[in-house]
């Protein structure tokens, strides 16, 4: 007794309570019997370990086919998790041990000939199509949930995770699921059939959570009401056929209550129809067929009726059954798993998703491969950019925020969508017009960009020393290098000292541009203190040189930060260059750097047009931004511009794309301001996604652009 006594609560026994020998007995009984019960639970959680727990592939197995079993099911799912183990130590199959469901990259194959709208779309009826189709019936049914009303979700259950903000319960998501199962078995066991209210939810939930059912089915109404949209290609089919005098009923399989749909109905648009016929109200379903017949008793003197849903069964093959036409509108969720990345937290990710496909796949256009890369993969980005910029700013004094051109200009335009009340300012700035600026105080980056960076590449003297703003020098560098013609590794030195020999010459020409750059910052900057200079990236050499000039050379009374998207990664030459400014501060990185989010740092390869593909996300049809000039008789500032690039069309398509994103977002989301708390990981998953297949749609849509060289 002695040896596991110290496991259970004693009892004291002290010399003035008087026990006979029937209490002591009993007392070494129950502590056997809870001996025994610790011992039992002690082996089954080892066994447990050792069958479940030892492999995750063997537990993700298990539990896929174990959880939510019950009868003979449960007793099969017991022989199954022997079977894994004995095929796993018995007969080498070690693959079994392995996890296959959670891949560290997410990899999807978008098309890449045409985009994803128009290869959905090519054969499906237009609006008008549409219309002129169901004209040829009497009646004219119609689903409500994913065909007339759509909700911001890719799953409709994503609604209960703010229903569980709104409770304050954890887990709430599965919870209110398995309410929801539950009330549905008890249904069919008390009246044999599956039809349940809101309220049968809600009493179950009252039980197991504690919230008042009234007080739960209101919050659960209140976020239906607000969350749910009308379809705007449905949309436009009933208003144009109810206009015709069609007559027009609404049948649904739900649990909401008829006047609480009517009222979603209403608000969204949806008037003017003769019934609604509701699951819950008549305790039938289009499931199992029985609600289509209650539909056609109410019209006997037609057989001229049609459905339109999006479900493959109840809307489709069960309507049919019933004696209905059938117009079936495919689900816009149906493609989510073959394109949309799935490689996300879950409340943004839905939300992302849920836009993204109501959006694709809705039937009213067909949109081209610009706008979608805009929309698809450059939206969630900027959007998370702009707010990360924003929070930045509030959290550290940033009484400025300069949009550097010219990756600033679709950054700018969608934080003025988000924060409107806030001042912004596009300002002129580029790597040619620092590298220029700073020669003076930077020999080693000056030579470096334009010099040795560029051996080797094509590039003519003369277009080098052009895009230095040192063609005067021409005649004289050709004098010592007579023969040559393209700047190489053989002659690279000698160019290079050729300059330093005319180094006065040189920095002569670029102190006049830091004169007609410094009256622009200081009228740029104003009275502020500590300015922000937004840009894409990626070793911030624009923000810290722009800091330099304006606290060192220019002497202004203001602290430049520098905010970039991502930071050289560990395949970039100098994979350390900014680590020190974004300890310091003095940069701040939204998607990855070395301190965080290391498998992007570690993924993102520059060498495989990695920056490209957010450079191309980025793009402005502005020109390029080459330097600053100075009218040193009239003090005027002007500014140097290269050529715009080829597409400017197509570059306002993704400006068009990213925009119509940040807007409808904010249109569904603006109440919930943690959705735009957008993590860098969460921003980049969806491009991360599309690098599958060798990058195939990236490089497909890249030939659509011609990117200028950039000589830096």
């Amino acid at each position: 007794m002695d040896g596991y006594q110290s496991c259970f609560p004693q009892i004291d026994i002290s010399p003035s309570m008087r026990y006979n020998v029937t209490q002591k007995s009993c007392l070494k009984r129950i502590q056997k019997i809870l001996f025994k019960q610790t011992m039992e639970k002690t082996l089954r959680a080892k066994i447990y370990h050792f069958l479940v727990n030892r492999k995750p592939g063997i537990r993700q197995r298990y539990h896929r086919f174990h959880d939510g079993t019950a009868g003979m099911k449960k007793v099969v799912s017991w022989f199954y998790l022997l079977g894994l183990n004995f095929c796993y130590y018995v007969l080498f199959c070690r693959f079994l041990g392995e996890q296959t469901e959670f891949p560290v990259y997410e990899e999807k194959k978008p098309p890449c000939a045409e985009s994803e709208s128009v290869l959905a779309n090519r054969d499906r009826k237009s609006v008008s199509e549409t219309v002129s189709f169901l004209m040829q019936y009497d009646v004219i049914s119609f689903d409500i949930f994913d065909t007339l009303i759509f909700r911001p979700f890719s799953e409709p259950t994503d609604l209960f995770f703010f229903l569980g903000e709104k409770t304050g319960i954890l887990d709430f998501k599965r919870l209110r699921m398995q309410a929801e199962a539950d009330a549905r078995t008890q249904k069919y066991k008390e009246e044999k059939h599956y039809e349940i209210k809101l309220s049968d939810i809600w009493s179950r939930l009252q039980n197991e959570i504690g919230v008042i059912k009234e007080q739960g089915m209101q919050m659960e109404q209140v976020l239906e009401m607000e969350f749910c949209y009308a379809n705007p290609f449905m949309q436009q089919v009933f208003t144009q056929l109810r206009e015709h005098g069609k007559r027009l009923v609404i049948t649904s399989d739900m649990y909401l209550s008829k006047a609480f749909l009517s009222e979603l109905l209403q608000k969204n648009g949806y008037e003017g129809y003769e019934e609604l016929y509701v699951s819950c109200e008549y305790e039938k379903s289009k499931a199992e067929g029985s609600l289509y017949e209650v539909v056609k008793r109410a019209y006997p003197d037609t057989d001229s009726m049609i459905h339109v849903g999006d479900n493959p069964v109840s809307d489709v093959k069960n309507a049919k059954k019933h004696g209905f036409e059938v117009f079936y509108y495919p689900n816009v969720n149906r493609n989510a798993l073959l394109y949309r990345s799935y490689d996300m937290s879950a409340v943004v990710g839905g939300a992302y998703r849920g836009i993204v496909n109501n959006k694709l796949y809705n039937g009213t256009g067909q949109l081209s491969m610009e706008y979608e890369y805009g929309y698809i993969y450059g939206g969630l980005f900027v959007l998370g950019y702009c707010n990360f910029i924003h929070t930045y700013a509030r959290e550290h004094g940033i009484d400025k925020l300069l949009f550097l051109s010219r990756d600033g200009d679709i950054l700018r335009q969608a934080y003025a969508v988000l924060f409107p009340e806030e001042k912004t300012e596009y300002v002129y700035w580029s790597r040619a017009a620092a590298t220029k600026l700073m020669a003076r105080y930077n020999r080693y980056d000056f030579f470096r960009r334009y010099l040795y960076h560029k051996a080797d590449g094509t590039y003519t003297l003369e277009q080098i020393l052009k895009s230095m703003r040192l063609e005067f020098l021409l005649d004289r560098l050709l004098q010592q290098l007579p023969h040559e013609i393209y700047l190489t590794s053989g002659n690279v030195r000698q160019v290079k000292r050729f300059l330093e020999a005319n180094w006065q010459e040189v920095t002569a020409v670029y102190d006049r541009e830091s004169k007609a750059a410094e009256l622009y910052y200081k009228k740029v900057l104003g009275d502020s203190r500590n300015a922000l200079a937004v840009d894409i990236g990626w070793a911030g050499s624009g923000a810290i040189a722009l800091d330099y000039l304006v606290q060192n050379v220019w002497k202004l009374p203001c602290s430049i930060t520098g905010a970039v998207a991502g930071t050289n990664s560990v395949h970039n030459f100098e994979v350390d260059a900014s680590e020190i400014f974004l300890q310091n501060g003095k940069l701040a990185a939204y998607l990855y750097a070395q301190s965080f989010n290391r498998d992007l740092w570690k993924k993102h390869d520059p060498n495989t047009d990695d920056n490209i593909f957010f450079e191309l996300l980025l793009s402005s049809p502005t020109p390029q931004f080459l330097g600053f000039e100075l009218d040193e008789a009239s003090g005027e500032v002007s500014y140097l511009f290269g050529k715009v690039d080829a597409n400017s069309e197509g570059m306002k398509e993704i400006q068009s794309g990213i925009l119509d994103f940040v807007r409808d977002y904010q249109k569904h989301f603006s109440g919930y301001p943690y959705l735009f708390c957008v993590s860098g990981r969460d921003a980049y998953a969806p491009i991360l996604a599309a690098s599958g297949n060798k990058k195939a749609y990236l490089k497909a849509l890249k030939k659509k652009f011609e990117f200028e060289a950039n000589v830096l």
